[in-house]
């Protein structure tokens, strides 16, 4: 469990191969104390993945076919930079809101606006997922916990801040570059209690 709440990023130092699964390690941006042991789970962009090797200096992570499938991980890159955050602890504050860091799917960028000194972000989706973004509601983003400020069938848009946008991996974003989108879970289960998929006994 996350809160979408990005604790640090990282730089991607190496991906290797391994029969179908992809090897990373991260060098964190500043050591840490996070006290993350092995097979601790951390979210990567917005992934949950589990740790194989760490110091305060780095961590290590394999990387499933499923997940390269559905997420940005397939495309990454040596030096590019991504949004890290551990498993939230029982005692900590709920800062943002309940992220699994289970990836729905991948959207694009569509449209940077600068408003001042905040921007405004718009992502394009496949409509298959219009049920589950609401205005005003949460949505993850490469695993940062946001507000939809609109929302339309194909595409919703969002407002970054200057923290946001000095401490996580969106300030860098270009048109068309894709980003790891997961939904409000609370959504998704009322939008299957309102089709019926819930047996109500």
């Amino acid at each position: 469990m996350f809160t979408g709440e990005i604790k640090s990023t990282g730089i991607i130092k190496d991906i290797r191969n391994c029969n179908n699964i992809k090897r990373l390690r991260i060098e964190l941006n500043q050591p840490q104390n996070w006290q993350i042991k092995n097979g601790n789970s951390i979210a990567i962009d917005g992934v949950c993945l589990t740790v194989t090797d760490t110091d305060q200096h780095y961590i290590c992570v394999d990387v499933m076919p499923e997940t390269l499938r559905i997420t940005t991980l397939e495309q990454i890159k040596i030096d590019q930079q991504v949004n890290l955050e551990p498993a939230l602890l029982a005692t900590e504050r709920l800062a943002g809101h309940f992220v699994l860091g289970h990836v729905d799917t991948t959207g694009s960028v569509l449209n940077i606006v600068r408003d001042q000194e905040t921007i405004n972000l718009t992502i394009a989706f496949s409509s298959k997922y219009f049920p589950y973004i609401v205005e005003k509601g949460s949505i993850a983003i490469n695993g940062v916990s946001l507000t939809v400020t609109d929302v339309q069938p194909t595409n919703f848009t969002v407002k970054l801040i200057p923290y946001t946008l000095k401490h996580t991996n969106l300030g860098s974003l270009s048109k068309r570059e894709k980003v790891n989108l997961e939904t409000d879970i609370i959504g998704k289960y009322l939008v299957h209690l309102q089709e019926g998929v819930i047996d109500e006994k």
